[in-house]
């Protein structure tokens, strides 16, 4: 019996134990380490390697850093730094630099005196991207001389060697990620780029970045001929960016569309025990929404952490006691929340620790216990003498606070009133709101649609057990610069809310989201579009987790239905349309415009050589309430056949500079932006 048992089981010894040698576990197991093989994980590599280059420039020992997009799907970065040190290490018998390219959690951060304060927490950046790439090569100019080695997938080519002689000091890395590891593809975004650059210099005063994309160039370059690439002189798109403000540029920066509510801006740096640096920039302006952002040693923590726990704790504090101390604050009155004193806030809180600790290798979130005192102590201790030495904009700050205090006690007022009618009638949903049969969220969807006539096709050709239809009459509020009171008046967001079933404002919560997929699917016209934007607007300021969940998705209709003969295709790009085409539109086209049907033909032949004599049809879709229910249910309903486009923020100050620019009051930019956009436009009015 023992004996059937060890059979059924199967063995298990020590010879099914597997042990994944060098940088094999990297290639195993990408998403471990570098989060994702999509774009996030494709574009964290020139993080990895940046960030060793601004690490010396934090430790003082660069100040010019080039970054480098080359034609090849290749990326070069240059650095004025020490130099990656070459000699034989003790431990690995093989080159330092070897060690560190090829050695998970080899590298100068785990102690001693090669950094005081980096980015890099285990060790793994340049070695994972070595590994991820299926060519790398490191050129070194240390001490007169130049070393290089190369490397495929993580193993070395032959050793390091020394190829020259040199004036310059620094590390060059010239990568190409592996297509095997990234099979989305191996594009870089030059916006993504370019602007994580030049928020990079920002943080590091007095750093020279240059961000050079030459993709595009024919000219053959030889990467051992110069050690910038901006010697060569190629015909490139380039930018440098260099600030001496800091973050108090920073916030400049971010609020150059936005009316500040107070002239100065408040701005600390510092040094206390355990923390090598204190940073924080702050300015009020005249907008609802909050803008927070904040790094731990230069890397951006989008989830916050201990840094900003401390910040958020000092600010309220500090503005309660001012505003109790002078009178402002009445004996009876309550204190200012949390939420209170962000309303309009533009702040960035910087700090550098020698010995970070985060959650998780991609960073997202500061776990270093220490980083709470020392922002609460020094950002507390320096805001409270702002406010009592800038009496004028300490009052602009307070009573911009009190207007909030008073709107969220509105606005609870105007929620509690939405939900309590809701509960009273038992939830009832909004009458317009055609629901799905099932009740398992995760395979339910609710398509937003502009008008009745929209709706009314929809309800019909839709599958009634997991789609649901909200059709919406005319624009919704611009909700921009609309508080909560005021976007629960509008019976369009109301009904939206209560379809959705998360509630809104303090009492969100995406657990009880009804539809795992919310469809914006409006006309294909300027008024779709506005639309669109409209709702877009109304998610990320009021619903971001279901945008950041990857809830929102954008229906994508087709421009086109063609009809030849008894064949029928639908175009959904004026570029499909085109090739369908040619580059000459044929002259026995018809085009039929809106619903009307197009014609059959009398004695069509089936016979496929007659096919270049029959007449071809083009019909125009503007609406979807022009479509009949069959083809809205095949072209933009039927999951196994449409086309959606999911919602993602790639860059959340990016989006909200255009949020603030295309739906805010500061016309001269929204101007600006049209004119120089204009020529991108595609309208069909």
């Amino acid at each position: 019996m023992a004996k059937e048992k060890e059979e059924k089981a199967g063995k298990y010894g020590a010879d099914q134990i597997t042990v994944l040698e060098g940088l094999e576990p990297v290639r195993r197991r990408p998403g471990m380490y570098i989060g994702t093989t999509g774009p996030d994980g494709l574009h964290h590599l020139i993080t990895e390697i940046f960030d060793n280059s601004r690490d010396e420039a934090m430790g003082g020992f660069a100040n010019d850093i080039e970054v480098v997009l080359l034609p090849g799907n290749r990326v070069r970065i240059t650095d004025n730094g020490r130099g990656i040190p070459v000699d034989i290490h003790k431990q690995t018998k093989v080159s330092a630099l070897e060690t560190i390219m090829t050695v998970l959690h080899a590298g100068g951060k785990f102690g001693g005196e090669g950094y005081k304060v980096s980015g890099g927490l285990h060790g793994v950046g340049a070695s994972v991207v070595n590994a991820l790439s299926i060519y790398l090569k490191v050129t070194v100019h240390k001490d007169g001389g130049v070393y290089m080695q190369e490397y495929s997938q993580g193993k070395r080519k032959a050793a390091v060697k020394k190829i020259g002689n040199t004036k310059f000091h620094g590390t060059i890395v010239l990568f190409e990620p592996d297509k095997e590891i990234f099979k989305e593809g191996v594009v870089f975004d030059w916006n993504r780029v370019f602007g994580h650059m030049r928020q990079q210099a920002y943080l590091v005063k007095g750093l020279k970045i240059s961000v050079i994309d030459a993709r595009n160039s024919a000219e053959k370059f030889e990467e051992s001929d110069v050690f910038y690439f901006r010697d060569l002189g190629v015909d490139a798109l380039s930018q440098t960016f260099y600030f001496e403000g800091g973050l108090y540029s920073l916030i400049r920066f971010y609020n150059q569309f936005q009316k500040p509510i107070h002239k100065n801006i408040f701005y600390i740096e510092k040094k206390v025990d355990g923390v090598e640096s204190v940073e924080v920039a702050l300015q009020y302006v005249d907008d609802i929404s909050a803008r927070i952002t904040s790094f731990a040693n230069n890397i951006h923590t989008p989830e916050g952490g201990t840094h900003l726990t401390g910040f958020k704790s000092a600010l309220t504090r500090s503005l309660n006691a001012y505003g109790r101390k002078n009178g402002i604050i009445k004996d009876s009155e309550d204190n200012f929340t949390g939420d209170d004193v962000l309303e309009g806030l533009t702040a960035v809180v910087s700090v550098k620790i020698r010995e970070i600790q985060f959650e998780g290798q991609t960073k997202a979130k500061l776990g270093s216990v220490e980083a709470r005192g020392a922002v609460e102590d020094v950002f507390g201790t320096a805001f409270e003498a702002f406010l009592e030495e800038n009496p004028e904009d300490a009052r602009a700050i307070v009573q911009k606070v009190i207007l909030a205090l008073k709107a969220r006690k509105a606005a609870k007022a105007a929620k509690d009133s939405v939900l309590r009618k809701g509960a009273l009638e038992g939830m009832t949903l909004p009458g317009k709101l055609a629901d799905c049969q099932s009740n398992d969220a995760s395979e339910s969807e609710v398509f937003i649609v502009e008008g009745d006539s929209a709706g009314g096709t929809a309800k019909t050709g839709r599958d009634r057990r997991i789609q649901a239809i909200l059709p919406l009459r005319g624009k919704i509020l611009n909700i921009e610069r609309a508080r909560l009171d005021r976007m629960l008046s509008s019976e369009q967001i109301k009904n939206l809310v209560l379809a959705l079933g998360t509630a809104i404002g303090d009492t969100f919560n995406i657990e009880k989201l009804r539809y795992h997929k919310v469809i914006i699917a409006t006309d294909a016209d300027v008024d779709g579009a506005h639309i669109r934007t409209l709702l877009l607007t109304l998610f990320y300021r009021y619903f971001r987790p279901l945008i950041d969940g990857g809830f929102i998705y954008i229906a994508q209709p087709p421009l086109y239905k063609i009809k030849q003969g008894k064949e029928v295709t639908y175009v959904y790009t004026e570029e499909e349309k085109a090739k369908k085409f040619g580059k000459d539109i044929p002259m026995d086209i018809e085009i039929v415009e809106g619903s009307e049907p197009i014609p059959e033909e009398e004695g069509e032949a089936e016979d496929p050589k007659s096919k270049k004599n029959q007449k071809l049809h083009v019909q125009r879709y503007k609406g979807l309430g022009e479509m009949n229910a069959e083809e809205l249910w095949e072209t933009t309903m039927d999951p196994a056949r449409r086309v959606l486009l999911q919602v993602r923020i790639e860059d959340a100050q990016e989006a909200d500079k255009i949020f603030d620019m295309l739906m805010g009051t500061d016309v001269p930019a929204r101007k600006s932006f049209i004119q120089s956009n204009a020529k991108l436009a595609n309208l069909d009015i």
